[in-house]
């Protein structure tokens, strides 16, 4: 193998790496939601159907049918863009940002920022482990 070639398996591999680590950060966010979630309800499960309805739900904000899907578009592997300030968002979807759920303390503050922005009131354990597990199952 020449020098190019073991560089490039190496970046390749590292890069694999960086985005399974992610994936489970994802995974494991999932499963510490869904254990809080159970202290509620014992037989709670996490379910893709249930996210996708919690990503699309439509609220009245100052007038204006927002969602999460308003800024990241209905398709959380894409590109977003901010509904007011059409700042850029990174895709939400692990499987597109490698980035996403890798720091727990950003998840969480952007959990509640923005869900207080549109609910009006914190996501409960139930609505983060939908949402993640939604978040995963798009490719």
């Amino acid at each position: 193998m020449n020098k190019f070639s073991v560089i490039a398996l190496a970046l390749f591999s590292l890069a694999s790496f960086s985005a399974e680590a992610d994936v489970v950060g994802a995974e494991q966010a999932v499963k510490d939601y869904t254990a809080h979630a159970k202290h509620a309800d014992p037989k709670f499960a996490p379910t893709a159907d249930a996210g996708k309805a919690f990503f699309t739900k439509k609220v009245l904000v100052e007038g204006k049918d927002l969602s999460c899907s308003t800024c990241h578009t209905d398709n959380p592997a894409n590109k977003g863009e901010h509904a007011d300030t059409h700042k850029p968002i990174k895709p939400l979807a692990p499987s597109a940002n490698p980035d996403r759920f890798s720091d727990r303390n950003k998840s969480e503050k952007a959990f509640t920022k923005h869900c207080r922005d549109l609910y009006k009131e914190d996501c409960t354990p139930q609505n983060k482990a939908n949402y993640v597990t939604y978040l995963l199952s798009v490719k």
